[in-house]
């Protein structure tokens, strides 16, 4: 594993700042998970056990159980793997199971269309794991019941097919148990988030077919380093993102077009975003942007020299380097990096919001086409307000947006007969709400981000509501064509879905943050209409 500054004055702010901490003794003190680093209130509140940022080798210990079971799936023929989770556990094993080339349906959102795909698969050929550390997700409730019903429903009972992941003792773990799942028990984490190689991933990775025990191999040749003062490649990069967002630079803009590992930043995302939002202060990952447009980036690039710091390393080793590199950065902000204390807002509104009759979405401040908007906006269409919101980024912010929709509808559009590969991926992205972050970027030098929600709520979700009051937020929702049941709950999916994102604006609108949301009357429709306007802004 391997870290290089190219840049001059990233370097020498990272030497800077690693020599304070090495004077400390705190490489050693970090990697053995001493809560004494973050202060006080940090100790006292601090879960039983060391605040780690990397796994121990105690992952090692889960070998033996993921090969029984995923030699007991592949002998009842379950191919059709499903993680069910929230966090950056699904984004983790996302990454794992792309780059190894293996299936895995990733379920971390409440669209009903999304989840409708997922249960298109027939249910003879299905195995679910459901990872919480305690079932506090609404997400990962909701889809446990909705699978339990499917598998009745298919008369396959529900205890031979979910698998579930979750901290001992907690609620999740007494449910389970009560309804028969096979549990896996995994340690909580520090702050409620788990490392990448920690059950909580691995277990829907290992039934997948990926290529666990050397994701642990690679670890394992990096976490001696972690406790070194010099060679230690999570120092080295923790400093060079601590220092650099010290001296102003703290959009982290991160690149992998070269890497053979597939999705990486989405994951350092929610990491980093996490971990450091806070207090007012934060680092913002900025994926899929093209650099050096602004003095306040940092490039940091997965196996390439486009950036100002390089990272090199298999997938195994980068997963514990980058958390604590990201507590590394913690540490620099004077932040704790295991604290997220911003997102529950989020979650209370939409509990709140689904005990109402109706959702109050208010009346829109004028419609264009098949796209409501609502908020308080002077413009009066959809190109006007594009032009306004990147009017009112102000110097140093970022305009976020957030797409509480389906994030795979785009692979519904229409290609032509006989279209090659190039064809069909601009057919897509012309029909992906994610491209109108290209479209919006190229009108502004601020960075725009782009998140699908509910994911966003645990990955930039914190850095929103606690980070930096410098940006700008657009929320996107859609009319739900087919709703799905949540059994044993009053409200569907779609209702749901609906409350989180109104939670969501609701949390960053208290936080006097501009926000504005757009509803879809017809989601495929609405997102052609986005685009094409996002081209005449």
């Amino acid at each position: 594993m391997e870290v290089s500054c190219r840049d001059e004055g990233v370097a020498s702010a990272a030497a800077s700042f690693a020599g304070r901490l090495v004077a400390g003794g705190v490489p050693a003190r970090l990697a053995a998970g001493d809560p004494t680093l973050w202060g006080e209130d940090a100790e006292a509140g601090a879960p039983a056990g060391p605040r780690r940022p990397a796994p121990s080798r105690t992952s090692r210990e889960l070998l033996p159980e993921l090969g029984r079971l995923a030699e007991r799936a592949r002998a009842q023929g379950l191919t059709n793997v499903v993680l069910a989770g929230a966090g950056g556990s699904p984004a983790a094993a996302e990454v794992i199971c792309d780059t190894d080339d293996v299936p895995l349906t990733v379920l971390d959102t409440t669209d009903p269309g999304q989840v409708l795909r997922a249960l298109a698969e027939p249910p003879d050929a299905t195995i679910v794991v459901v990872a919480d550390a305690d079932g506090s997700a609404l997400e990962t409730g909701c889809l446990l019941r909705i699978y339990e019903r499917y598998f009745t429903d298919a008369g396959i009972a529900p205890a031979e097919r979910i698998v579930v992941v979750t901290a001992p003792g907690s609620p999740l773990e007494r449910r389970a148990r009560e309804s028969g799942h096979q549990v896996v028990p995994a340690a909580p984490g520090a702050g409620g988030r788990a490392p990448a190689l920690s059950a909580y991933t691995l277990v829907a990775c290992a039934l997948a077919g990926a290529r666990v025990e050397r994701l642990l191999d690679d670890a394992e040749q990096a976490l001696p380093l972690l406790s070194l003062d010099t060679g230690n490649p999570g120092l080295d990069l923790g400093a060079a993102l601590g220092g650099a967002a010290l001296g102003g630079r703290d959009k982290l803009l991160l690149e992998d077009q070269l890497s053979a590992i597939a999705g990486l930043p989405g994951w350092i995302e929610e990491l980093v975003a996490g971990a450091t939002g806070k207090r007012g202060r934060g680092i913002l990952p900025v994926v899929g942007a093209d650099p050096g447009r602004g003095g306040d980036e940092l490039v940091v690039a997965i196996e390439s020299d486009v950036g100002d710091v390089r990272v090199d390393g298999p997938l195994g080793a980068q997963f514990p380097v980058w958390e604590y590199a990201a507590a590394v950065a913690g540490l620099a902000l004077d932040v704790d990096p295991f604290d997220r204390p911003d997102e529950a807002g989020a979650r209370d509104n939409t509990v709140a919001l689904l005990a109402l009759p109706d959702l109050p979405t208010g009346a829109p401040a004028f419609t264009d086409g098949p796209v409501e908007v609502y908020g308080g906006v002077t413009a009066k269409d959809l190109p006007g307000l594009f032009a306004e919101l990147l009017r009112t980024v102000p110097a140093g912010g970022y305009l976020s947006i957030m797409a509480y929709l389906d994030r795979l509808a785009a692979f519904d559009a229409p290609v032509p007969d006989g279209a090659d590969f190039e064809q069909m991926t601009d057919a897509w992205m012309m029909a992906d709400a994610a491209t109108l972050r290209a479209l919006l970027a190229l009108r502004t030098d601020r960075p725009v981000t782009f998140g699908w929600g509910p994911r966003c709520l645990h990955s930039t979700g914190q850095y929103h509501k606690g980070g930096p009051q410098n940006g700008v937020f657009l929320l996107i929702t859609g009319a739900v064509a087919e709703d799905v049941a949540v059994p044993g709950r009053p409200y569907t999916l779609g209702r749901l879905q609906l409350a989180q994102a109104l939670g969501d604006l609701g949390a960053v609108e208290t936080r006097g943050r501009p926000a504005v949301r757009l509803h879809l009357t017809d989601r495929a429709a609405g997102v052609a209409h986005l685009l094409a306007a996002a081209q005449e802004a």
